[in-house]
Parts: structure tokens; sequence; C-alpha cells
């Protein structure tokens, strides 16, 4: 048997933009059905917010993310998950860096560390915080 993870972001009128924003940062796929769609808005604000979006890129990224519905509680509170994108080598983890960090606030730099060849911390324009490492070798003995 195999199980795969998949985050699921919920936002409060961003999910589209933010969806967009990896599809573009990770060369995904975006899949989006809207509540208007599902018959599902219940007023006229809501007919073209996400009601289940996913974005899949060919590398194995996948992320979901929808709008919380107005009549629902909503709080994103403050650092309720960060996201984590581990590559193989520097190189396989800069060119996403670079687009993650396009308006964010960096929390840390993406840089070698001393138990990763490279890590690095993010908060990007959404509010979602993302770590960017490379996967470590054995690990360091003391």
């Amino acid at each position: 048997m195999s199980i795969k993870s998949t985050t699921h972001i919920n936002f409060r009128g961003d999910a589209r933009a933010a969806l967009e924003f990896y599809r573009d940062v990770f060369d995904g796929e975006l899949t989006v059905i809207t509540y208007g769609a599902m018959h599902a808005a219940k007023s006229p604000e809501e007919e073209e917010l996400i009601m289940w979006g996913q974005v899949t890129a060919p590398s194995g990224f996948a992320i979901m993310a929808f709008d919380v519905p107005a009549d629902r509680p909503y709080d994103k509170g403050i650092a309720p998950f960060f996201e984590s994108v581990r590559g193989e080598t520097v190189e396989d983890v800069t060119p996403i860096w670079e687009k993650l960090a396009d308006g964010a606030t960096v929390l840390q730099k993406l840089e070698p560390s001393p138990w990763a060849p490279a890590y690095g911390m993010l908060t990007d324009r959404f509010g979602v915080t993302w770590v960017v490492d490379v996967a470590a070798g054995a690990a360091p003995t003391e």
C-alpha cells in the first residue's frame, strides 16, 4: 500500500491567486472548481471563489486549497504550519526558492546549514511559511 499526503491550505478569498502563484513556481497544472460551478454559492460574491483547487507538478509536488465560505469561521492563525519542499540538490531547489521569494518575507536565507547542504525559510505573499532544503546525507556524528 502507498499513502501520499498533500497539504490543503484554507484561505478567505485568496485561494485562486495563491494556487496560480504555486502553479507558476512549481511549473505545475492548476485545477479548480468554484462554488458557482457546484451551485454551492450562498451569495453572488462566492460564485467565483474556490470550493476545491489543486496544483500538481511533474516533479511530484502537490498542494490543495480552497476559500472558506463567509458563513464559516476562519482564522489563519500565526504560523499554523510550514510547507516543506525538499530537493536532492541545491540546483533543484534554488529556482523554486527564487520564485517563492517574490514578495515574501525571508526568515532564513537559503544557504548551507549544519544539517543540510542548503536550508531556507520564508513566508510568501499569501502568509504561507515555506521551508526549502536539500536532503542531507547521513546524519553527522559527534
